[in-house]
């Protein structure tokens, strides 16, 4: 079976992970932060929100104070998860 989606996925990975500018969590945080507003690393995002599952570079989320799904961008090193966009908005 053929994922259309295979395609976009990893051009969208690509140009994320092209514009990380620091291996050191602290200063790459900073500029999502910039970029995207709210971003969670790894353990805040277990604390806000139920995973459901990743199609990188997004993952599949609901959002534990409301009950919104939606999705959020990720990049893998350092691993932040940002952009979330939830159903609707």
């Amino acid at each position: 079976m053929s994922d259309r989606t295979e395609g976009p996925r990893r051009q969208m990975s690509a140009a994320i992970h092209a514009q990380i500018e620091s291996d050191d969590p602290a200063k790459e945080r900073t500029r999502l932060e910039a970029l995207h507003g709210r971003v969670w690393d790894t353990e805040e995002l277990k604390r806000d929100f139920e995973v459901h599952g990743f199609f990188a570079p997004m993952v599949m989320v609901t959002r534990k104070e409301d009950g919104m799904k939606g999705v959020l961008a990720f990049q893998h090193w350092p691993r932040f998860y940002f952009d979330f966009m939830g159903e609707g908005e």
